[in-house]
């Protein structure tokens, strides 16, 4: 029996590709308009084994209302994987380079290949998604139109790459957190990554002291986001990404920042994606 996530986005996004990536190809993917969308099937157990939702990209930074949607869901990390982001120029086939007169695809991916698409007189067409404007395209034998999107969705949708790798910034990775349900979490043993939320009472030097504690177990900060509490003036949480060798160094960890700390959430203990 397939695996069934929910992605952000259509069949031939990256957020496929990093379902193909974590889970194999066979896994089946439910496309969603939303991240909230994302995280309201994969809370379901009807409709899905969980689901996955990008969290940041090395170029654009955070998603930060992702953050958000992870403090109010019913769902835990349980992996992520780093994707790199190629996209590439794609057209039906047949159809001539000389003969493309628009470029559709979404907003980010256009600005992300604006110094390829500078060289040319193309009009520049925003859409909602980059594999949507592959697909259709596809759909309506565009003949002087091109796409911005993916190798899968040139697979996918039968078009052709008439020039790979448009982006401007070669090295540019997006992080996908895998979500699985609260309930049918098992942590694995080899874990050797966690994400919590905490909240300090935001006193001189009280996240400093946090940080100081969590240093002491020789674990590896590789994320620290502040987000502000709802309701209160200008009081923050913390988001952190924490690296170790083995769990129990982590809940070491944990235990030392007990007395610290007015709330803590562990959204997740998984293994460490790695670039």
């Amino acid at each position: 029996m397939a695996i069934k996530v929910s992605i952000q986005g259509y069949e031939g996004s990256f957020h496929q590709m990093a379902a193909k990536q974590y889970f194999g190809n066979n896994v089946e993917v439910i496309p969603c308009a939303t991240f909230r969308e994302v995280i309201k099937i994969a809370s379901n157990r009807k409709e899905s084994n969980g689901g996955i939702m990008a969290i940041e990209n090395s170029i654009a930074g955070s998603i930060l209302p992702n953050y958000t949607l992870l403090q109010k869901g019913n769902l835990k990390i349980v992996g992520e994987v780093y994707l790199p982001i190629k996209q590439h120029l794609l057209i039906n086939p047949g159809v001539k380079f000389e003969d493309i007169k628009e470029v559709h695809s979404h907003p980010m991916a256009i600005q992300q290949c604006m110094d390829y698409l500078d060289k040319f007189n193309w009009k520049l067409v925003d859409t909602d998604d980059t594999a949507l404007s592959a697909k259709h395209i596809h759909q309506h034998k565009s003949k002087h139109i091109a796409a911005i999107a993916s190798k899968l969705a040139a697979e996918l949708f039968n078009l052709e790459i008439a020039a790979a790798n448009i982006h401007t910034q070669k090295n540019n990775y997006t992080r996908f957190l895998i979500l699985q349900r609260k309930e049918e979490n098992i942590v694995d043993e080899n874990a050797n990554k966690a994400s919590i939320n905490f909240q300090t009472n935001h006193t001189k030097g009280s996240l400093a002291k946090v940080l100081a504690r969590i240093a002491e177990e020789d674990i590896n900060l590789s994320k620290l986001q502040s987000m502000p509490i709802a309701g209160t003036n200008f009081k923050y949480s913390f988001h952190v990404d924490l690296e170790f060798t083995n769990i129990q160094q982590f809940n070491k960890a944990i235990y030392k920042i007990q007395s610290l700390i007015q709330s803590l959430t562990i959204f997740g203990i998984y293994k460490n994606g790695n670039i």
